[in-house]
């Protein structure tokens, strides 16, 4: 009989050299970032990007973020203006990925893009991402490595969980730092907020909206779910559900104790599993802040909740 687990392999030069083989030969692996573990590919493979997509059960009109090792990487693939190369210049590597025009003839399968004239670009921080990378000597793409919708992921084991075996290889380097997705900037608009708030900017920026039209990844209206139904803003638990708290307001879990909004990020996804695995029939979760990070994180808890 199969084994019914994926591979995981701790961090190194060994798991590095194996996911490198696997990207070549046009395979997925999963690898952390400094925000969630990713689910990367050859992005100029489109049958690679295809099983990225079969993989998760994504919809084939979202798009994904390409992850490259510098600035110089990405304006191979992406035209900058001014305002884009200071933003790359002041945040990268780091959590944020710009949306710009794709370079004609940049070798980018259209999967990546859904078709469009834009690809969404970061440069990450992480050391298995940059490490993966340069060891397999192309852009990758790489969304959440977890099943369309679901809870992302922060720790290797919530990929396995979520993913299975349609994820040969995972590269265990522990928990992510940040716990959220990227912020996403398109020109002085942001699409999806995320570990750089609007207050982290060096202009003012379009206030944030959810999109009808899907430009960007992490735009849809139900994102991130459990499988249990998800109550926000709650100060107590009703019968048969797991409370997760935030501040003066403990839960079965918390978020933060101490209210801090940085904690409570790194927890989000990781708390949300628990409360998804435990044997509660429904979630709920205390009042969040709105102001700094709270916005990205109460975007994520807003998405987790619609169904």
């Amino acid at each position: 009989m199969a084994d019914p687990n994926p591979r995981i392999l701790p961090y190194g030069m060994a798991a590095l050299a194996e996911a490198a083989a696997r990207i070549t030969r046009g395979e997925c692996v999963a690898v952390p970032t400094e925000t969630v573990y990713g689910l990367a590919a050859d992005a100029g493979n489109a049958d690679a990007v295809a099983g990225i997509y079969a993989a998760k059960g994504r919809p084939s009109f979202n798009p994904l973020i390409v992850h490259v090792a510098d600035l110089a990487a990405a304006e191979r693939l992406a035209m900058f203006d001014d305002d884009a190369r200071m933003l790359a210049t002041l945040f990268w590597p780091g959590p944020l990925t710009l949306v710009l025009p794709l370079r004609d003839g940049a070798p980018i399968a259209s999967l990546v893009t859904a078709g469009l004239t834009t690809v969404a670009i970061r440069v990450p921080r992480h050391r298995a991402m940059q490490g993966l990378i340069a060891a397999a000597g192309r852009p990758l793409a790489a969304p959440s490595a977890n099943a369309s919708n679901g809870i992302s992921p922060t720790r290797a084991s919530h990929v396995a969980a979520s993913l299975g075996t349609r994820v040969p290889l995972i590269l265990d380097d522990g928990a992510t730092e940040a716990g959220l997705e990227s912020t996403i900037i398109a020109g002085r608009t942001v699409l999806r907020p995320g570990p750089i708030t609007a207050a982290d900017l060096p202009f003012a920026t379009t206030p944030y909206i959810k999109e009808s039209a899907i430009t960007a990844p992490g735009q849809l209206a139900t994102h991130y779910a459990p499988r249990k139904p998800l109550r926000l803003d709650a100060a107590a638990a009703r019968p048969g559900e797991w409370l997760i708290g935030f501040g003066a307001i403990a839960g079965d879990d918390t978020l933060s104790a101490a209210g801090d909004l940085r904690e409570a990020a790194a927890r989000l996804f990781d708390a949300l599993h628990r409360a998804d695995a435990s044997d509660r029939t429904g979630i709920a979760v205390a009042p969040v802040p709105r102001d700094g990070l709270g916005e990205a994180i109460n975007d994520r808890l807003g998405r987790a909740a619609h169904r």
